[in-house]
């Protein structure tokens, strides 16, 4: 059995918008790049992403909004939000390899032949079920939380985001279901894209009080999300979860050109440990890490690189 699985290849690199946009497709290989100096580089399995079926993409996401994906993706033009999320020549295919790099660790892990895994072009948090935005077109957070559900009988899934921007569309796609229990610590939505992620959305209808977002203010740095992650760590335990998710976007490191807090990499590294002790003691070490955004090239692959060295 694999210990940690990564999830890399041309397929998934291939993710990025043109012209400049700042989820470009050279952000896979930037993070290889550093990963490779890595010595846990050696140790992992690589695993080459499969293009997600529309049946897999359909366990989230309405079948009108994947006509719609696939129809701009024939264009190869137009916006598939209101503005964020440019279409381009092949988007569908593409972002499919991204789902079914999520998916194909998952059935990794779920069939006990790896305990945990990384894909850095994954953790596309903001699509929601029938729409894309903020540079995400298909969920392959909400897509991986259905498939552990209802093809793997899982009763309850962890969703854990560190991101600067709040999850909002595993949040909202996920707000009334008690069996999936979401921790979520990003920039306050005062002040950032998406204006979500209050205090006080813990849930709705019987998923009340199944939910934790942790909003911080602008310049927060370590100490702040050092205090965040023991209050994230205290909400998880009771639950017992029986798989987690960690959504690790390098966005909330110092330095990223369109966010404003100041985490070191050492903070993601963190989480990405405590979490593999958290999943050894109640999921069998079941842990599958996507890596989210960051648009800093540096910052995204050191932090990447930190965190798959601590789950290694």
């Amino acid at each position: 059995m694999s210990e940690t699985i990564l999830v890399s290849g041309p397929e998934l690199a291939a993710y990025g918008f043109p012209d400049g946009h700042p989820f470009g497709p050279d952000r896979h290989d930037a993070f290889m790049a550093e990963l490779e100096r890595s010595d846990v580089y050696a140790t992992l399995e690589v695993l080459q992403p499969e293009p997600a079926s529309r049946d897999t993409l359909e366990l989230f996401h309405t079948p009108r909004y994947v006509d719609f994906v696939r129809e701009l993706s024939g264009l190869g033009h137009g916006l598939l939000d209101g503005g964020d999320t440019p279409a381009y020549p092949g988007v569908y295919e593409d972002a499919c390899h991204v789902v079914g790099g999520t998916l194909g660790a998952l059935e990794r892990i779920m069939a006990g032949e790896a305990k945990r895994a990384f894909i850095p072009i994954g953790g596309l948090h903001h699509a929601r079920r029938d729409a894309a935005a903020g540079f995400c077109v298909f969920n392959d957070c909400g897509i991986a939380i259905e498939q552990a559900r209802r093809r793997h009988g899982l009763n309850r899934v962890a969703y854990i985001d560190i991101d600067a921007h709040h999850g909002d569309g595993v949040y909202y796609g996920f707000a009334d279901d008690p069996a999936v229990i979401v921790a979520d610590t990003h920039e306050d939505g005062r002040y950032l894209y998406p204006g979500t992620g209050r205090r006080d959305e813990t849930g709705t209808g019987e998923a009340e009080g199944t939910k934790l977002n942790i909003p911080l203010l602008p310049g927060a740095g370590d100490a702040e999300f050092f205090a965040a992650w023991q209050e994230i760590e205290a909400f998880l335990e009771p639950f017992a979860p029986e798989l987690y998710l960690l959504q690790c976007g390098a966005d909330s490191v110092a330095g990223d050109p369109i966010t404003h807090l100041r985490l070191s990499v050492e903070a993601h590294a963190h989480a990405a440990a405590r979490l593999r002790v958290l999943a050894e003691r109640t999921a069998e070490g079941r842990l599958l890490a996507m890596g989210g955004g960051g648009y800093n090239r540096n910052n995204l692959a050191r932090c990447w690189t930190r965190v798959v060295e601590a789950l290694s």
